[in-house]
């Protein structure tokens, strides 16, 4: 292990042989940290969090600290963060509210600076999230989502995977998989066209130009149609060929609890 020598860690932290703890930074007891990855200077790691290989922790980041939910009684929750994951300067992750529950975070994402992610949440692989982006509580974000600088999410509210959601905008309700919403309050604008085509991280991750054709003959149903969306979401299966995501698609809008913005 590489540790500076002004860097406090708990004796009872357990760290892979080979990471690296910079300058002024805290890492408390009941700790584990994965090979391979960097903490930055004056980076604050509370109890109870789990982070896996690879990941980089740049300069002020605070990872697993205490729930900000008033609920939450000082007993022992979880941080849980997977591989290869990117925290810029500044990022700040809460564990969990209830006893022995987790905020988790997949694989591969990057969080730039000032980033805040609540008590709770849910985080899959691959997402981008921009400066300043903020996370309520209890919010679930898919896979292959990008969320755009100065973003807010309210409490309990789903981000579908491979959406894009614009800068500064607010989101009160569940943001659909495959579509670009904007707006305050946010409201869905199309398809997310360029993440659909393209991926930054694995070109597996794109979908065929035929899945794509029935997304935008379903958005078009379900969007721009006048019929209400339980309608459109009939009027979709049985005008369109089965298909995997289109069904995703419907299934997320059906199961949805706080509505969608249109």
């Amino acid at each position: 292990m590489n540790i500076h020598e002004t860097a406090i860690v708990h004796p009872k932290a357990e760290l892979a042989d080979d990471v690296e703890v910079g300058a002024y930074s805290i890492i408390s007891e009941e700790v584990r940290i994965g090979r391979g990855t960097k903490i930055g200077p004056q980076v604050q790691i509370d109890r109870w969090t789990i982070i896996g290989e690879d990941c980089q922790l740049f300069w002020g980041c605070t990872v697993g600290n205490p729930s900000k939910d008033l609920k939450y009684g000082g007993w022992r929750s979880y941080a849980i963060i997977g591989d290869r994951n990117v925290f810029r300067e500044y990022v700040s992750i809460s564990r969990a509210t209830d006893e022995e529950a987790a905020t988790i975070i997949g694989n591969d994402n990057l969080f730039m600076n000032w980033v805040n992610i609540a008590h709770d949440c849910v985080i899959g692989d691959n997402v981008i999230m921009a400066n300043l982006a903020t996370v309520g509580g209890h919010v679930i974000i898919e896979d292959n989502c990008r969320i755009g600088a100065k973003t807010a999410y309210h409490q309990f509210v789903r981000v579908g995977k491979m959406s894009m959601s614009g800068a500064c905008s607010y989101f009160s309700q569940d943001v659909p998989p495959f579509t670009l919403s904007t707006g305050n309050p946010a409201k869905v604008r199309g398809l997310n066209l360029i993440g659909l085509r393209t991926s930054e991280i694995n070109p597996m991750r794109t979908l065929p130009p035929q899945t794509i054709t029935l997304l935008k003959r379903a958005f078009r149903i379900l969007f721009r149609s006048k019929l209400n969306m339980s309608q459109a979401v009939k009027k979709v299966r049985e005008t369109i060929e089965p298909n995997e995501e289109v069904e995703y698609l419907l299934k997320f809008i059906e199961s949805s609890k706080r509505g969608i913005g249109m």
